[in-house]
């Protein structure tokens, strides 16, 4: 079906990945597969960057397994870094819309995880997701007392829950309420992600088109929740993760298969390296 979605040949000269249920399986490993096919894109001459709703320190183990060159695109765009964590480009949320977040999160009982600078702060040990993302990441939160003391210089506010309704709900109401003041979407579905206004991934796209002077045509991204959206919008090929929902599917232009059947390797190996995608 995807195939048949895209009759013609295009030229590829960056490939964007989202991470979580995407570049990695639902255990958070980078395959062997998955690792070759980045190496085929060098070969190539195909560049590799990735962007995800993590801190950029919670992607550093990706960063020697994939040779990484580009910028590494972490808070969806809210913190660019080089590989060795210095910082490109920083973009905050105003401490006004972070304290406005809080209190929503809140008035919906979400759990609140406040992300500043390289901290990662939380006020409830044992808290849903917790411990998970603390294994994902590769390090542990800070706990303070009160998380609205800590909103000067904020990336990214997350507000967590298992009650995957609510997080709907506080999406909209988020949505509503910031306007063009702060982008408000789910990373995952108990994942509610609140960053600047420009940090989205469809920023993430124009940024690396300008910094590394490549077509916004010339990129392909890939992704599996509603935020990759917004980098489908900009790139000249999109691709769905077959674990994406069919909402997502049916905004991108192909469809691979799931993260846990090597769907990231197969989509750069049937649609950007083989006889479809075209290298630069």
């Amino acid at each position: 079906m995807a195939e048949k979605r895209m009759a013609e040949k295009r030229k590829i000269s960056l490939v964007l990945a989202d991470v979580d249920g995407t570049l990695v399986t639902e255990e958070k490993v980078l395959t062997k597969r998955a690792q070759h096919a980045v190496g085929a894109l060098r070969d190539a001459g195909i560049r590799f960057a990735i962007t995800s709703g993590r801190p950029p320190r919670g992607m550093a183990m990706l960063f020697d397994a994939l040779k990484l060159d580009t910028p590494i695109a972490g808070f969806n765009g809210g913190l660019f870094v080089y590989r060795d964590l210095t910082i490109l480009e920083e973009k905050t949320v105003p401490p006004e819309v972070a304290r406005q977040a809080v209190d929503l999160m809140r008035q919906h009982d979400l759990d609140v995880w406040v992300y500043s600078g390289n901290d990662w702060l939380i006020s409830k040990v044992g808290a849903p997701h917790v411990a998970r993302e603390a294994w994902t990441v590769k390090f542990e939160p800070k706990v303070v007392a009160d998380i609205g003391e800590h909103l000067q210089q904020v990336a990214k506010i997350v507000g967590v829950s298992d009650d995957l309704d609510r997080v709907r709900r506080c999406e909209a109401d988020a949505q509503a309420a910031f306007g063009q003041h702060a982008t408000a979407t789910r990373s995952q579905p108990y994942y509610l992600d609140v960053t600047n206004k420009n940090a989205n991934k469809g920023a993430v796209v124009d940024y690396l088109s300008q910094h590394l002077g490549v077509p916004a045509a010339e990129i392909a991204t890939i992704g599996d929740q509603q935020n990759d959206v917004l980098m489908f919008e900009r790139s000249g090929l999109s691709i769905a993760m077959g674990n994406a929902s069919d909402e997502v599917k049916a905004q991108a232009k192909a469809v691979t298969d799931s993260y846990n059947d090597e769907g990231f390797a197969k989509a750069m190996e049937r649609f950007v390296l083989g006889p479809i995608g075209l290298a630069a």
